[in-house]
């Protein structure tokens, strides 16, 4: 074999290596200039509301009611009267606290759950998992009434006070969250393989200590992707929470709801206020998505182990 020809297959062999630039070109589903106008596009379709929304947060109110889009003076009072005006203040609190107990308790359990679906074998085992992917096509709204007659009958006849309380509203979330939560996870232990926990077995390890030292570990994208669905679940709820909560419960969604009702009619509403109220609730979900990024795309495609 001559140099020429060894050269051109060294050549050809890095061009097409994994990760290399070439690969990346030819694997693309579409030409460079496409994918970059579609790029633009999408981040113009998503970024330009919340441009809008942060500028009419700092324009006065009627600035915002005659449309202008940049405002003719800048002002950060909105951000420090929504405080007192809209009381976000004990929103914000009931939301983290429920929200987030509701996040940790339905990763904990779904995992759990997961686990014993995936890998033991009992009767009645693929009717809950279907029974799983059912109850995702039953709509909140249709269970709105009987979760509260529900919930309001254990006051009268077992005397616990469920109503707007925020373990009731927790208890709620729960409920809706672990179907999902629990499939995700029984989609996400398939593609662990066996050969680990039988290792851990033959060292010892028990069921429990496989879960913990094992599968947790391993499972920690799929766990992020569960846990953060159900806080978004909780955060921005506002059918269940408008029903089951009172004043000192109700959620940051609920707060935002009344405020922007009590201004209709009459006066100009309160616009400026509303808008940094808006951005100061999706900061933490926002937040929540930075720090755990990387977990969410491997728990979303379901990579499983390398």
């Amino acid at each position: 074999m001559s140099a020429a020809t060894t050269a051109v297959g060294r050549q050809s062999s890095e061009n097409f290596r994994p990760g290399s630039k070439r690969q990346h070109e030819v694997t693309r589903l579409m030409p460079g200039p496409m994918l970059a106008i579609i790029l633009t596009v999408l981040c113009a379709l998503v970024l330009i509301p919340v441009a809008y929304i942060f500028l009419a947060s700092v324009n006065s109110d009627i600035g915002v009611a005659r449309g202008e889009f940049f405002p003719s003076s800048f002002s950060f009072e909105n951000y420090s009267t929504i405080w007192t005006s809209v009381g976000l203040a004990t929103g914000l609190a009931n939301s983290v606290l429920v929200a987030g107990s509701t996040a940790v308790v339905s990763a904990l359990m779904s995992i759990a759950t997961a686990y014993v679906l995936v890998r033991y074998q009992f009767r009645g085992r693929l009717t809950i998992l279907r029974g799983l992917l059912g109850l995702q096509s039953v709509p909140g709204t249709l269970m709105v009434l009987p979760v509260f007659v529900l919930f309001s009958s254990s006051a009268t006849y077992l005397g616990i006070q469920v109503i707007g309380t925020q373990w009731g509203l927790f208890i709620t979330y729960l409920t809706f969250a672990m179907p999902f939560s629990t499939w995700v996870m029984v989609t996400y232990l398939r593609g662990l393989p066996r050969e680990l926990e039988e290792a851990a077995r033959i060292d010892g390890a028990s069921n429990l200590g496989v879960l913990v030292r094992i599968i947790l570990p391993l499972s920690w994208p799929g766990v992020v992707v569960s846990g953060i669905f159900a806080f978004l679940l909780g955060w921005n709820d506002v059918l269940f929470a408008s029903v089951m909560t009172r004043p000192e419960s109700q959620t940051a969604a609920v707060a935002l709801q009344l405020f922007g009702a009590s201004q209709e009619g009459g006066a100009i509403p309160f616009y400026g206020q509303m808008m940094a109220a808006s951005l100061v609730c999706a900061a933490p979900v926002v937040i929540l998505y930075l720090i755990f990024q990387r977990y969410l795309v491997g728990g979303l495609t379901a990579g499983g182990v390398k």
